[in-house]
């Protein structure tokens, strides 16, 4: 069965709100040719009006209207919980517009003149989306509220394409936290490539990140893909993200905006589509204040922020942690904690 075959067995719906009647039809078109069922609405009011009558598996909604903008779409579906992957358009270059959709909840955002190819693979995406978080054999421990607050999250940015940006200390579970994200998104199924951005020459970035042509430089005897081709369709996780040099930041931005890589040796660039999840035990704003990572880059990877809270900061945690890690160390012999031991850890003021 074809992927058109299979959507119209489902009977996707998909409501689409711009007022720009040739922009409408041209969506249209391409989402009936994926085998869509297409509701459309010209207008904020409109738009409001049937998504309280309507249940539909996607909304995609032009940021400028006549009587609003798509803003006050999303945040109707975000207020009303409702179960409806919200995407975005926006202007050319408007990155400001497209941040503050997906703080409110927008699942993902498109860039005018929308490519037809990176809407099909944002509708595949949002039509991917578990109606529940699978299982996983690993998950974060504790029920303290700062930890369940921190599952909230991974909950909620699970559904959305956003970028996010994963902050604690070394040892605090950043990594865990990436793959819970990803183990619970539309792109599950798909490569997630993890990136130590401290680990990396400064010398052998740029050919890391974006791969490199045959003959490009001495050595390189065959074409070779870097980061970015190796997780296209999934996620990149860039841990340590603040140990990137300027002159490689200013290069990443470019590609995140862009959505699209060229090779080192290259002439022509090619289309990549990842979601980008970041990590560092630094604080990057204060990095940022002291002119050692960009500000534009910051506000493009710190979208949404999940903090991860230190092992002092559960106490009421320290006894399931502890115990968890010894059944795993005793590989099966019978061993358990002291109530001493328990009282005494639950009591040091980890570093």
């Amino acid at each position: 069965m074809s992927m058109a075959d299979s959507y119209r067995a489902k009977k996707h719906t998909v409501l689409l709100v711009d007022d720009e009647p040739d922009i409408l039809e041209l969506l249209e078109l391409t989402l009936l040719k994926m085998g869509l069922e297409v509701d459309k609405a010209g207008n904020v009011r409109e738009a409001l009006t049937k998504l309280a009558a309507h249940r539909y598996d996607l909304c995609l909604t032009d940021m400028r209207m006549p009587d609003g903008d798509g803003l006050q779409v999303v945040q109707y579906i975000a207020q009303n919980n409702l179960d409806v992957p919200v995407a975005v358009i926006t202007a050319h270059g408007n990155m400001e517009n497209a941040v503050t959709a997906l703080k409110a909840g927008a699942f993902d955002y498109l860039a005018k003149p929308v490519s037809l190819d990176q809407l099909r693979a944002l509708v595949k995406s949002a039509l991917n989306l578990p109606h529940a978080a699978p299982s996983s054999g690993k998950a974060l421990l504790g029920t303290s509220p700062a930890m369940q607050k921190v599952r909230d999250l991974i909950e909620r940015v699970a559904r959305s394409q956003a970028p996010v940006h994963i902050s604690g200390e070394s040892g605090s579970g950043k990594e865990l936290a990436a793959r819970l994200i990803v183990q619970s998104g539309a792109r599950r199924d798909q490569p997630m490539v993890a990136v130590n951005c401290g680990a990396i020459p400064e010398t052998l970035m740029e050919s890391e990140f974006f791969g490199y042509k045959k003959g490009a430089f001495t050595g390189a005897d065959k074409d070779r893909d870097g980061f970015f081709q190796a997780a296209h369709g999934g996620t990149l996780f860039l841990d340590e993200v603040a140990d990137l040099p300027l002159a490689m930041q200013v290069k990443l931005l470019r590609v995140i905006q862009e959505k699209r890589v060229r090779k080192v040796g290259a002439t022509s660039e090619e289309p990549v589509d990842v979601r980008i999840i970041s990590a560092t035990h630094n604080d990057l704003a204060e990095r940022v204040r002291q002119g050692k990572f960009r500000q534009d880059l910051y506000y493009r990877l710190n979208v949404i922020q999940i903090q991860m809270p230190a092992l002092r900061e559960l106490r009421e945690d320290i006894t399931a942690i502890v115990q968890h890690t010894l059944d795993r160390l005793r590989d099966g012999s019978p061993a358990q904690f002291s109530a001493e031991a328990l009282h005494a850890l639950q009591g040091y003021n980890f570093p």
